[in-house]
C-alpha cells in the first residue's frame, strides 16, 4: 500500500469545486491511503470527507521562514508520499516540488504531461474542464465526479438553528466577498431585499449567514442573520443552510459554488473580474448575470431573473 497527496489550499469556492476530483482519485486509487493539504479553515470540513484517510495542514508561512519549511518538509516525508496531485497549481506548490519532495516522485499537475502549445489552449478553458484533462494527463481512465462535485456527505442536521430564526421558506443573500477583492461586489442588495419582500410578502423569509469578520456588516442588511451560537456557521452547517433554501443570490463567492454544486435554484452576479464560464459555475438551475460593471446592474434587473427561475 502506498500513500498519495492531494494539495488544494483554498479558497472555499475552489476547495468546494475540488471535491469531484478529489472523489475520482479516490475511486482510482482504492488501495492506497489518500491525504489532503489544505490550509488551516478547512481542517475540521475536510477531515470528514470520505474520500480522504487524513487532512495535514499547511499554514502557508512566507518561503523565506527557513524552520517552517523545513518542518513541513519532515512531516510530509514521514508519509513516504509516492503520487502527488497538485490541485492548486500555484507558483507556492511549485516551489514545494522543487524543495521539499524527492526529484522522483509522481507529481500530477496542470503543466504536467503536456506541450506547452497545448496548455497555452487549456488555460483557455474553465477550471473543472482544466481540472479534468489535469487527471486524464496522470493516468486516471474515470473522471465522471470531476466536473459535478458531490456535497451529500457534508449536509447535516440544522433545524434547530433554523427554527431560531423563522419558519417556512427562505431565500438566502450572500453580498460579501473578500477586502482584496472589492471588484466582485454588487452594491444593491438591499434594495433587491426591498423588491422581494414587497413582492412575495411573508412566502419567503429572507437570509444571511455571514462568515468570520462578517457579523458586523451582516446588520446593514434588512436580513435575518444565521449563527450558532453566535458564532458563524461551520461549512458544513452553511452547506446544509444552502441545501434547504429556495433561492439564493449572491457574489463570486465561495456560498455560490456550493449553491451550483447543490444545483439550488439561484443566481451569481459577475462583473468584469472574470466570467461564469471560466469558473465552472453554472448550472441547470443555478445561473448567472455578467455585467461589466456591478454598479451599473440595478436591482430590478436581478429580481426579473430572480421572477423567472423562482416560480
Amino acid at each position: 500500500m502506498s500513500n498519495i497527496l492531494i494539495i488544494k489550499h483554498g479558497s472555499l469556492g475552489d476547495l468546494i469545486q475540488a471535491n469531484g476530483a478529489i472523489k475520482d482519485i479516490r475511486r482510482s486509487f482504492k488501495d492506497e491511503k489518500i491525504f489532503l493539504l489544505t490550509t488551516p479553515p478547512y481542517l475540521n470540513f475536510m477531515s470528514s470527507c470520505p474520500y480522504l484517510d487524513g487532512v495535514l495542514i499547511d499554514k502557508r508561512l512566507p518561503r523565506w521562514n527557513l524552520f517552517y519549511l523545513r518542518n513541513l518538509k519532515k512531516m510530509l516525508s514521514r508519509f513516504s508520499f509516492n503520487k502527488v496531485f497538485d490541485l492548486q497549481n500555484s507558483s507556492r506548490t511549485k516551489f514545494y516540488k522543487k524543495f521539499i519532495f524527492k526529484k522522483d516522485i509522481f507529481w500530477s499537475d496542470s503543466n504536467s504531461f503536456i506541450s506547452k502549445e497545448d496548455l497555452l489552449d487549456e488555460k483557455k478553458l474553465p477550471v473543472l474542464d482544466r481540472m479534468k484533462l489535469q487527471l486524464k494527463r496522470a493516468g486516471l481512465s474515470d473522471t465522471a465526479f470531476t466536473k459535478k462535485p458531490d456535497l451529500n456527505w457534508s449536509i447535516v442536521d440544522i433545524k434547530n438553528i433554523i427554527n431560531q430564526n423563522f419558519d417556512g421558506k427562505y431565500i438566502l443573500i450572500f453580498p460579501f466577498c473578500s477586502p482584496k477583492l472589492i471588484n466582485k461586489k454588487w452594491p444593491y442588495f438591499n434594495d433587491l431585499i426591498e423588491i422581494i419582500t414587497r413582492e412575495y410578502g411573508p412566502q419567503y423569509n429572507i437570509a444571511i449567514a455571514p462568515g468570520p469578520g462578517e457579523i458586523i456588516e451582516a446588520k446593514n442588511y434588512k436580513a435575518n442573520i444565521i449563527l450558532n451560537q453566535n458564532s458563524s456557521l461551520n461549512i458544513s452547517e452553511l452547506i446544509s443552510l444552502i441545501n434547504g433554501s429556495s433561492y439564493v443570490v449572491s457574489n463570486d463567492t465561495g456560498p455560490a459554488h456550493i449553491s451550483a454544486h447543490l444545483n439550488k435554484k439561484g443566481l451569481v452576479l459577475f462583473g468584469s473580474h472574470t466570467s461564469p464560464e471560466k469558473v465552472s459555475i453554472e448550472t441547470e438551475n443555478f445561473k448567472s448575470i455578467k455585467v461589466d460593471s456591478l454598479k451599473n446592474l440595478n436591482a430590478a434587473e436581478v429580481f426579473k431573473k430572480i421572477k423567472e427561475n423562482l416560480n
